[in-house]
């Protein structure tokens, strides 16, 4: 295998024609990514994309060629794929206001240009879920929101309707389901991206720990901030450990990284009823 690329969290490899794409146990936050691992999470990450990707087959048609033709020492962790001309758009549905969005609306009442009513607070759920695209940033640098019509210039009209349309859709797919099971999605990040037929594939990773929020649906209370399953937990020990947010960042307490890990897993278990 080649290794094409080694992002954040994913290393990507080119095997045989195909593109195998490995979940790390890295965690980054603020765009760093942290020197500390979180056992098990890239296995957790990709199985429960994995799950996703079979629930959503409808809604947009997905990169996954097989997820046992990988080499042995990526068992678990990793995807065969196809290969895709990824959007240079992140693609970002809101159903909850809270992180980057509540400040974005803060400043200006707005989110990627989509006006919101006023007095909305941290956690506040939103009338309808709302695609809030951002730019992609390279690796260190942070992504800016951008509005639906910056998309529209970016990648044309049609591009831009399908882009929003898939992204609200998986949202709502995946909030839906996810409810029923006592989680809240409260937003969501996807990667698109063209096949050799030219057809809009769901890549990378789908509704994880890693690309959503998840709160526990019986603890949810708008106006403060929300009990977390997802990397929050570590967002929240870097905001206060004195760290300036820039390289190199800081080991991670074992406490933190144990929490952290049961957070993962938990959400794993929840959303799917499988036991980790």
């Amino acid at each position: 295998m080649k290794l094409l690329h080694s992002g954040k969290v994913r290393d990507v490899y080119e095997d045989r024609g195909d593109i195998v794409l490995v979940a790390s146990d890295r965690i980054s936050v603020y765009d760093v990514i942290l020197p500390t691992p979180i056992p098990d999470k890239g296995r957790i990450l990709t199985q429960l994309s994995l799950w996703w990707f079979e629930r959503l087959a409808d809604v947009v048609p997905n990169h996954v060629i097989s997820a046992t033709d990988v080499p042995a020492e990526f068992e678990g962790r990793a995807v065969r794929c196809r290969r895709l001309d990824m959007v240079q758009v992140e693609c970002i549905a809101r159903g909850y206001l809270t992180g980057s969005g509540l400040k974005e609306y803060q400043a200006t009442g707005a989110v990627s240009g989509v006006e919101l009513p006023p007095g909305l607070v941290d956690g506040s759920r939103l009338p309808e879920p709302i695609f809030t695209p951002t730019t992609k940033a390279p690796l260190g640098q942070h992504d800016e929101f951008i509005t639906f019509d910056e998309v529209v210039a970016r990648e044309g009209a049609r591009t831009a309707d399908e882009l929003r349309g898939i992204t609200l859709e998986v949202y709502r797919r995946g909030a839906e389901l996810a409810r029923e099971r006592g989680v809240i999605i409260a937003d969501t990040k996807i990667e698109l991206g063209r096949d050799a037929e030219g057809t809009l594939v769901l890549g990378d990773e789908v509704l994880t720990s890693d690309s959503s929020r998840f709160w526990p649906a019986d603890q949810w209370e708008p106006g403060r901030p929300q009990f977390s399953y997802d990397k929050q937990f570590v967002r929240d020990w870097a905001a206060g450990s004195g760290w300036d947010k820039k390289e190199p960042a800081p080991e991670v307490p074992e406490e933190i990284v144990e929490i952290t890990r049961a957070r993962y897993i938990e959400a794993y278990e929840r959303i799917t009823g499988r036991t980790w």
